[in-house]
């Protein structure tokens, strides 16, 4: 698989690691499968800078996020976009019937991930619809092929990738997105500070990624007003460590919002603009 999508098993294994401690936020069934050999190893290779409590965290607000937006909003179409080898389409019991879920990801990656799921049990009443494509290129083509309804409600989830791409791949993402979705719409993901591009406590880490062709490139230090600029209006934003993004698992002090120039990670809930 191609560099980037090597990650998707990285972030894997660290699921499987919360699963299977005795206060587990999550339970993720399949993560050790999808993660295999090799997101093992790298989560060896990327081991530092809090990436295991990040992830922790990260997946925790996102699934509870994706609970909420169900039940509250009452959406029945959702993307994951970079879907990697994420499993909530199999693993969460939010799912109403009548939903459909579009995973979007490279082919290689999409081939590897039926492989790795073969046999495994989708809740009564959803659907799954992995769609091959470029996400570098154009893909809603694809998407509506395989089914998508721009005229419907979509519950949109990008979830670590934006670190990957560069400022202006994310702007026409998150636009591209926008004209994609109809209203009741809701985003959800997560944003990198630019700080965190350079953090020198952090330098093995990114030094790592990078050598396996997988750098960080994008950081915000303004994401309400970035994903303003992309047409979408911020619900919330949080730090991990932060009420509603802490969940017992964050270890380190939260820098404030006025100290400039701080590593931090932002998740993010918006809506339509």
């Amino acid at each position: 698989m191609e560099a980037v999508s090597k990650t998707a098993q990285w972030t894997a294994a660290a699921r499987a690691l919360e699963s299977e401690r005795a206060d587990a936020l999550f339970v993720d069934p399949y993560a050790r499968t999808v993660a295999a050999d090799t997101g093992f190893k790298l989560l060896d290779r990327y081991a530092g800078a809090g990436t295991v409590e990040f992830l922790a965290v990260r997946t925790t607000y996102l699934d509870r996020a994706i609970a909420a937006a169900v039940a509250g909003e009452g959406i029945r179409q959702v993307v994951f976009v970079a879907a990697g080898m994420d499993t909530r389409p199999f693993r969460l019991d939010c799912w109403a019937d009548g939903t459909t879920v579009f995973e979007l990801d490279r082919p290689a990656l999409l081939a590897a991930k039926e492989e790795l799921l073969d046999g495994a049990q989708l809740p009564a009443g959803i659907t799954r619809r992995p769609v091959a494509v470029d996400l570098a290129g154009e893909w809603a083509d694809s998407l509506r092929q395989a089914g998508f309804q721009a005229d419907r409600p979509t519950l949109w989830v990008i979830e670590g990738l934006t670190f990957f791409l560069p400022e202006d791949a994310v702007r026409r993402l998150l636009t591209g997105v926008r004209t994609l979705s109809a209203p009741g719409t809701v985003l959800l993901g997560d944003f990198a500070s630019r700080a965190s591009l350079v953090n020198p406590l952090a330098r093995p880490f990114l030094n790592a990624l990078a050598e396996d062709g997988a750098a960080w490139l994008f950081g915000t230090d303004t994401p309400e007003q970035f994903l303003a600029e992309c047409g979408w209006q911020a619900r919330e934003v949080r730090q991990p460590g932060e009420d509603g993004a802490t969940f017992g698992r964050w270890p380190f002090p939260v820098p404030p919002r006025e100290f400039r120039g701080a590593p931090r990670s932002f998740l993010y809930t918006a809506d339509l603009a």
